[in-house]
């Protein structure tokens, strides 16, 4: 799914560097599927063919490193992940590709996503600064930033930096249709009960 050839060089982001403070392990290792939870996003990741592919790791990263194929990926550390992860986004910021035009944010612990998601997503955005999934019941990841928006993306703060920037710039902001509901994200055990549940 590389843009390359219409021009359009795009990197992929997967946010994985949170501490797992509720679950009081690294969710990035819980088991899923063949894989672990970071391990199967990654593989969903890789199914894009970003033109470049970079994951933040924080909390946990010496036993990610340790179990987790990141074959193709490069990692980025963010020490100051406790922070939220507008942190996680402004250190990749600096390690994304010159000639990146456009970058696709993912979550590692948000399994449901598909790559056909994301390439949905870049087809529908079109020029668009700013682009989200609109899913059934309200607006969800991926997100895609065009470069034009990458200064504003490094300057976010705290968890909730992303959507806040997208209030500020709904003007911009196109929602590209997308079947189904917002794909559920691990942060409790309940969490991960219900994604198992739906893998089977």
């Amino acid at each position: 799914m590389s843009r390359a050839a219409d021009g359009v060089r795009v990197t992929g982001l997967v946010l994985a560097a949170g501490g797992s403070r509720r679950l009081g392990q690294p969710k990035q290792l819980l088991p899923y599927g063949d894989a672990t939870l970071l391990g199967h996003t990654l593989d969903t990741a890789r199914d894009c063919a970003f033109d470049q592919l970079l994951c933040v790791l924080g909390g946990g990263a010496d036993a990610v490193r340790s179990a987790v194929d990141l074959s193709g990926v490069e990692i980025v550390e963010n020490l100051e992940f406790g922070t939220g992860c507008s942190s996680s986004i402004a250190t990749a910021l600096a390690a994304v590709e010159p000639r990146t035009d456009v970058l696709v944010l993912l979550l590692g612990d948000q399994p449901g996503v598909a790559a056909a998601t994301v390439a949905a997503l870049l087809a529908g955005r079109g020029e668009a600064p700013l682009a989200a999934c609109r899913y059934e019941d309200g607006r969800g990841h991926p997100l895609a930033f065009a470069r034009s928006t990458f200064a504003d993306l490094g300057a976010l703060h705290g968890d909730k930096g992303v959507w806040k920037l997208m209030d500020r710039r709904a003007d911009e902001v196109v929602d590209v249709p997308v079947a189904g509901t917002i794909p559920l994200d691990v942060d409790t055990w309940e969490d991960y009960e219900v994604v198992l549940s739906m893998r089977r």
